[in-house]
């Protein structure tokens, strides 16, 4: 008796769940590697799709390294979404285990022209080029029409895959891409009269784009590798920067370490705020539904308040 009561306990829990994964299988599965795809993915795809992001919540992306479950996990997918090969170099492992015929691989930013990073140069005026000749800035998004190209890339996905839900992906990500447009006019309108216009960063070459878009004079401490140190000549040329420039804050950025920050804010008396790239987000904020556009909101509050 006992074991026939187990095995219709079982029974109770096992086919609700797979009644469940076939419910699941009318919509459109969608892997994507960074946050921001996730986000735009999840607002495209709406009800007709399960979207879920690779890089495990708090893990900084330029040291993820993909395991076998990885590919296993996209090879259940109908659209694997990555940023670009620049930006994401551990994509291409899990795209050469991919079934095609099965998965539709999407480059999110195919297509977005690439900037030169310049380096952590402080002398470097923001000129991209002038060093560092070979070093790209992969953090497109930051730039919100790139963004908007983004999340178009990602609609012709869907529509792809799903043809005869054509108008519901497009509303949905019309609704979006003017949602990117307000907020960009906010950044133009608010940094257009900020007093200061340069951007010291405390971490990685990350926010190019965003400083180019908006008319800013980007300076970082390190170059576009994320596991970069300022040598101590580095710390002491941004030290006197901050002096020269009467500069009151300094950002730091969020999943690494804000030791740098904190050492040119102890030696000059300003203070450290956050200025996020996006790339992911912690569990807690996954979990609460956290958008990129509301990352972008406290980005531009901050900006606002640092370059005063």
């Amino acid at each position: 008796m006992k074991r026939i009561l187990m095995v219709l306990l079982l029974l109770t829990l096992v086919i609700p769940a797979c009644m469940r994964e076939e419910q699941k299988s009318d919509k459109i599965q969608v892997v994507t590697t960074l946050f921001p795809l996730y986000d735009f993915a999840k607002r495209i795809g709406g009800g007709k799709a399960e979207v879920s992001m690779l890089l495990p919540p708090g893990v900084e992306p330029h040291s993820f390294e993909p395991r076998p479950e990885n590919v296993v996990r996209v090879n259940r997918a109908d659209l694997f979404i990555y940023t670009t090969p620049l930006m994401e170099p551990w994509a291409a492992g899990i795209i050469a285990g991919i079934d095609r015929g099965k998965v539709v691989i999407v480059e999110g930013g195919k297509g977005i022209a690439l900037m030169q990073a310049p380096g952590a140069d402080p002398h470097d005026h923001g000129h991209a080029g002038e060093r560092d000749q070979g070093t790209a800035d992969p953090h497109v998004w930051l730039d919100l029409d790139n963004a908007r190209h983004i999340a178009g890339n990602i609609l012709a996905a869907f529509v792809t895959r799903d043809p005869a839900n054509k108008a519901y992906y497009q509303q949905n990500a019309d609704k979006l891409t003017a949602e990117l447009a307000a907020l960009d006019e906010r950044f133009r309108q608010t940094l257009e009269i900020s007093p200061k216009k340069v951007l010291l960063h405390g971490g990685h070459y990350a926010f190019g784009y965003l400083a180019k878009r908006y008319g800013l004079r980007y300076i970082s401490a390190s170059a576009v590798n994320a596991d970069a140190e300022p040598t101590p000549a580095k710390l002491a040329e941004l030290v006197q920067l901050m002096r020269r420039e009467r500069l009151n804050y300094v950002y730091t950025e969020e999943l690494l370490s804000p030791r740098v920050a904190e050492t040119i804010a102890r030696e000059t008396g300003a203070k450290v705020l956050m200025l996020r790239a996006g790339h992911n987000v912690t569990k807690e904020e996954l979990e609460r539904g956290v958008s990129f556009m509301a990352i972008m909101e406290d980005n531009l509050q901050n900006l606002k308040t640092g370059l005063q």
